[in-house]
């Protein structure tokens, strides 16, 4: 199984909407767990990595890395 490389800032697509009626969320957590925001209603949800992987529809906006 292919690994998927997420970043902070990314905006992802959820295949089911949060309870706002949105499923763009925004990345503010990365490790084993993966934090996400909702982009409507702006509540936080913490989930296992390999949970989101399977929630996740598409990313939407890749964040660009930043260059020091």
């Amino acid at each position: 199984m292919i690994r998927k490389e997420f970043k902070l800032g990314d905006i992802v697509q959820m295949k089911k909407p949060h309870a706002c009626s949105t499923n763009e969320m925004e990345i503010i957590r990365v490790g084993m767990d993966i934090r996400i925001k909702c982009r409507g209603c702006g509540h936080s949800i913490l989930m296992a990595r390999h949970e989101f992987e399977k929630k996740m529809k598409k990313i939407i906006l890749d964040n660009p890395p930043e260059i020091t």
